[in-house]
């Protein structure tokens, strides 16, 4: 059983990853718009994601765009 979760890790990382990115980019499309209450409302736009994992996918995302 545990043998096949890392391949079941990959195939959803890469099946869902184009559209995390596309995500991660939406949501910082906001910021300027929003001001200093981005950070409340992109908390609550990834909280409302699922499953979890793609919502981690998208908070990664987010995280790397803003560190570039």
């Amino acid at each position: 059983m545990s043998d096949k979760a890392p391949a079941g890790r990959a195939q959803f990382h890469r099946q869902h990853q184009a559209q995390a990115i596309e995500q991660a980019e939406r949501l910082l499309a906001q910021r300027e718009a929003l001001g200093g209450a981005w950070l409340a409302w992109v908390a609550g736009q990834l909280y409302q994601l699922s499953p979890p994992e793609y919502a981690a996918m998208v908070r990664r995302e987010l995280q790397r765009l803003t560190q570039a």
